[in-house]
């Protein structure tokens, strides 16, 4: 069943289906992540699914085009009616189609986000829901797929900013650098103080020289389960 939610941020607002797969905060962690990305960028979204990660970049870094890239035809056309309910239709396309099929695109573009699937094909419990196995699983491209495409979309000293599991850090950062992105800034993510980082906040550039500034961790629940004041800050900017 399809819904229309509130962002709560400078009246955007976005269409999701229950049946699929709906955003979660690490998308919006991602966005205030990428907050020193320059205005009027280029920005490329790489499984773009919902499109909440341009739709909220359309406010928070005023870019001058963004190109989400989505396989997906049903979520695709959902996305696009997302676009057209925010009047984002002249900065905000849609391209249906693989991401292994786009090569007409390759370094044309100053930024690319993505929150790709987090999980290997065949590890943990298989989704019977086609949308969802596709939107957690590398079902349709590998991570070093989704990597390589990225770089190629990138120019040189393009910036790509991503949300991953931490867990596979050391996988990732080997691929990065496989196809010349070198990581930036980083910042881990923790549930709360007691457990273990569960994600990672990525920003590599193409082409760069090796130096990492790794900033403070960024903790999402109290030990009461509450809101940490830096993540009710967050949300009290987008409103």
């Amino acid at each position: 069943m399809e819904r229309i939610d509130d962002l709560k941020y400078k009246e955007l607002k976005i269409i999701q289906n229950t049946d699929g797969f709906c955003f979660g905060i690490d998308s919006v962690l991602l966005t205030e992540f990428a907050r020193d990305i320059k205005i009027n960028s280029q920005i490329a979204d790489i499984g773009t699914g919902t499109g909440i990660l341009g739709i909220l970049l359309s406010k928070k870094v005023m870019p001058n085009k963004i190109i989400g890239i989505e396989l997906q035809k049903e979520v695709a056309d959902m996305t696009k009616r997302s676009i057209k309910l925010n009047n984002l239709e002249k900065i905000f396309e849609i391209i249906n189609d693989d991401i292994n099929n786009i090569s007409d695109l390759n370094n044309q573009f100053d930024v690319v986000v993505t929150n790709p699937p987090y999980k290997k094909r065949g590890t943990g419990i298989s989704n019977k829901n086609i949308k969802q196995e596709i939107s957690r699983y590398e079902t349709t491209a590998s991570l070093d797929n989704w990597i390589k495409k990225s770089s190629e979309l990138l120019k040189d000293l393009g910036s790509f900013y991503m949300v991953y599991r931490t867990d596979r850090l050391t996988e990732l950062n080997e691929i990065l650098r496989k196809y010349k992105l070198e990581i930036k800034r980083m910042r881990y993510v923790y549930s709360n103080i007691e457990k273990q980082s569960n994600l990672v906040l990525i920003k590599a550039v193409k082409g760069a020289n090796t130096f990492l500034k790794v900033e403070k961790p960024l903790i999402i629940y109290n030990l009461d389960g509450s809101y940490t004041d830096e993540i009710l800050q967050i949300y009290k900017n987008n409103n």
